[in-house]
């Protein structure tokens, strides 16, 4: 090797550490050296490792802050769901408490009903009786003593025992002869001429109307009373 080359390879070092320490010099400066690769992503881009990580630290507590938050919200949800679903159980339960509470008082009501209603058939049947037993104490005195006068009180008793009979049900006779015409209670058979004072009343009983309280069971059958003055000039 010549002394030439020597001195050439002599002044490429001495550049090669010069550059080096230039290098190292920026480095130590806080630069980042060119040739350092790892400090740059692969758009090219450098990376500051030191004010990034602070970055994903914050990141990563806002991320475990709304996790946490979600988890207490989803939490939240399930209870009210399950307290939901515990109250609609509860107003079922309820509502098929009251239905058949319900089925069970409409049905003892209605027992009870029948139960009056029986009792009031049975309570007339009984009143009944004694008017059959006159009607037939009537026919064996008849069949014993034929007499027009003994057959005439066994009919009249029979007559005011089944008077009694309905009345003790609550039926009342309408009252009639005597009394002014009423078209609510009574039925004008036909008319007979009477004094002035007389006019418009009922002077004869065809057949007797009942009432039953405010029920009218049928009308009487009448007959009722015109003036003499008022027939002629007709």
């Amino acid at each position: 090797m010549s002394w030439f080359s020597k001195k050439k390879m002599s002044e490429q070092n001495l550049e090669s550490e010069e550059f080096t320490d230039e290098i190292l010099d920026e480095n130590e400066e806080g630069k980042t050296p060119v040739n350092d690769k790892r400090k740059f992503n692969s758009q090219g881009e450098r990376m500051n490792f030191e004010e990034d990580a602070p970055k994903q630290q914050v990141k990563s507590m806002r991320e475990t802050e709304l996790e946490n938050k979600l988890k207490e919200e989803t939490a939240r949800r399930e209870a009210a769901e399950s307290k939901l679903v515990g109250v609609q159980a509860k107003f079922e339960e309820i509502k098929t408490q009251m239905e058949r509470e319900t089925q069970e008082m409409r049905g003892r009501m209605q027992k009870t009903l029948e139960d009056r209603a029986k009792q009031g058939q049975f309570s007339f049947l009984t009143t009944l009786l004694p008017v059959l037993d006159n009607l037939i104490l009537a026919i064996d005195h008849a069949e014993k003593d034929s007499s027009l006068e003994h057959l005439l009180a066994g009919v009249k008793g029979t007559a005011r025992s089944f008077e009694q009979a309905l009345m003790s049900v609550g039926v009342e006779p309408v009252k009639s002869i005597g009394e002014e015409f009423n078209p609510e209670l009574h039925e004008a058979v036909d008319m007979v001429a009477v004094e002035p004072e007389d006019d418009g009343k009922i002077t004869a009983e065809y057949s007797r109307g009942y009432r039953f309280g405010d029920r009218l069971l049928r009308p009487a059958r009448v007959q009722v009373g015109k003036a003499l003055a008022q027939t002629a000039g007709e």
